[in-house]
């Protein structure tokens, strides 16, 4: 069982008061129910990770991913004190604002969404939480979301700042909504973003929402490697040629750290070859290379996760890991590490010829989807959007609800969708 020790009466207050219907259940281990049993976490199942759900039978999709960056995550908090349930249940929740065809639709419909705020996953993830996926009513008849606890929703909060207020950096070929810039709420929804946030001064992240966040880069980085090498699309024995590794080392640079050097790389990538389960051989498919890659997985995750630990304990000394009392340590060999991994990934993966076409097709659905969708007006939508349609004061308010629809379908509802209304 969960414990709540060190989470006092203001972490486990909710927006809308809700006494405990079970004596035996700490606070998060009701917050973890409420998002097991979500509609958002189920229809994961059928969004894109990397590669499309429907194309191969063994590859992540959106909610596997999600269920890997809990168990990292779990482990990883329980380790440092955090409590294990609060910390799966961010974990849980980190990716349920994502739309259709993954960072792809995100683009997409940030472009079109321009006149409403623009759309992040991050800030969709919040709304879900908080107002879409109806659990519970407050006095005037309004859903307020699943009501989780104001711990939760902190910890599952990735940027805790709006899209004004994000720091500008250089978009990167990686980045996927808000124009280049993260962000964890909408203007819109900045009522219950105070309410989460009250206390807490400036932009800081509350360690759990830190660990949640490094466990969602682990898993990425070697889950997504790993499929990559299943589908025959990563030879890690090509890392071996300088003309290659170069390629590769460019990609890191575009999607993910820019300011990196080769030499830097060159040392993560020797590190990583360091890890007993690297392979020395190529991936044939049998039982032997399906073990051998399994510890491999087991073993980085492990690497990584021990690095963190060892260096956040290092630094924090005996101070308890609960919500602003310390934060977490990640070594630079550990991010360096990560990013070869998911260059490898993004280089063979998701920059492979064949997807451009794939890619385009996708953001076409989704923007002539929401075009469609605002044409045919409430009728066309869900029954509960289409309420917020027809209450909603604006243009702007109108097209924030028709975004929600759209980001609320998989990738197939979303092309049937598509075919039917077009």
């Amino acid at each position: 069982m969960g414990s709540s020790q060190g989470y006092g009466e203001h972490a486990r207050a909710r927006w809308v008061d809700e006494p405990p219907k079970r004596a035996d259940r700490t606070s998060f281990e009701r917050d973890r129910a409420r998002l097991v049993h979500s509609a958002a976490l189920r229809r994961l199942a059928a969004k894109t990770q990397v590669v499309e759900p429907q194309a191969d039978d063994f590859v992540r999709n959106r909610l596997t991913h999600t269920l890997e960056v809990a168990q990292v995550a779990r482990d990883l908090g329980r380790t440092l004190g955090c409590d294990p349930d609060l910390v799966e249940t961010a974990a849980l929740a980190h990716d349920l604002g994502h739309p259709p065809f993954g960072h792809n639709g995100e683009r997409a419909l940030d472009d079109v969404s321009a006149p409403c705020g623009g759309f992040e996953g991050n800030a969709q993830t919040l709304r879900l939480l908080t107002r879409l996926e109806a659990k519970t009513l407050d006095a005037h008849g309004r859903s307020v979301g699943l009501n989780l606890t104001r711990a939760t929703l902190d910890a599952s909060t990735k940027y805790p700042w709006t899209r004004s207020d994000a720091p500008v950096t250089e978009a990167l070929a990686g980045d996927s909504g808000g124009g280049g810039r993260k962000f964890g709420v909408y203007d819109d929804d900045l009522e219950v973003f105070a309410w989460m946030r009250e206390g807490v001064a400036g932009a800081r992240r509350c360690v759990e929402a830190q660990v949640m966040d490094l466990a969602d880069d682990v898993a990425y980085s070697v889950h997504d490697l790993e499929d990559g090498i299943v589908a025959g699309k990563v030879d890690l024995a090509v890392l071996g040629d300088p003309g290659a590794r170069r390629e590769v080392w460019q990609t890191v640079r575009e999607w993910y750290l820019p300011d990196l050097v080769d030499a830097d790389l060159d040392q993560a990538l020797r590190g990583l070859r360091g890890v007993g389960s690297w392979p020395d051989a190529p991936y044939d498919g049998s039982r032997r290379a399906m073990a051998a890659l399994k510890d491999l997985t087991s073993d980085l995750i492990g690497l990584f996760c021990t690095q963190v630990r060892d260096a956040t304990r290092e630094k924090a000394g005996d101070l308890p890991f609960v919500r602003y009392a310390a934060d977490l340590v990640v070594p630079e060999e550990t991010a360096l590490a990560v990013a070869v991994l998911k260059g490898v990934a993004a280089h063979y993966v998701m920059r492979a010829e064949e997807r451009v076409v794939v890619l385009r097709r996708q953001r076409e659905v989704v923007t002539e989807l929401v075009s469609l969708l605002l044409d045919r007006g409430p009728e066309a939508l869900m029954p509960a959007l289409r309420a917020d349609f027809e209450a909603a004061g604006s243009d702007a308010a109108r097209l924030r609800v028709v975004v929600d629809q759209v980001a609320s379908l998989t990738d197939g509802s979303a092309v049937s969708w598509h075919r039917r209304l077009s």
